[in-house]
């Protein structure tokens, strides 16, 4: 199983990342965490970087669910997702795989909640995007 999901956006990250959100939002998603990498590493190391940016979407729905089956799986979310511009311009979008919550657990009524979110979160990104 891959660890990560990733897809294409021809589009600079600013754009690509307004089409996330809108795409995110409309699966039931929120942004509950966001990592600016780029000015992060602006600030503590003075180096330039491309813009790239952690999201951490969650679906308060199925994060109830997966918690109540199984406390530690907090650790594991919110669901994250990577997005970066390449050097052509377009926008590399990376999702964390649900699916891996469930095969590391193993809990009984966990593997419900792991696959809808993957179901979700893949929808939302090809909805907006082509895989990589």
């Amino acid at each position: 199983m891959e660890p990560v999901l990733c897809y294409r956006i021809d589009a600079p990250l600013a754009d690509a990342e307004a089409s996330v959100r809108g795409a995110l939002q409309k699966e039931g998603f929120g942004i509950l965490t966001e990592v600016d990498v780029t000015g992060v590493l602006r600030a503590k190391l003075g180096v330039e970087t491309r813009p790239y940016k952690i999201l951490g979407a969650c679906n308060p729905s199925i994060a109830h669910r997966a918690m109540g089956a199984d406390p530690r799986v907090g650790a594991f979310l919110p669901c994250g997702l990577a997005i970066y511009e390449e050097e052509d311009g377009h926008t590399t979008v990376c999702l964390q795989n649900p699916s891996l919550i469930s095969e590391t657990f193993h809990t009984q009524g966990l593997e419900e909640a792991a696959n809808e979110a993957q179901e979700r979160l893949v929808a939302a990104l090809r909805s907006v995007a082509t895989p990589a």
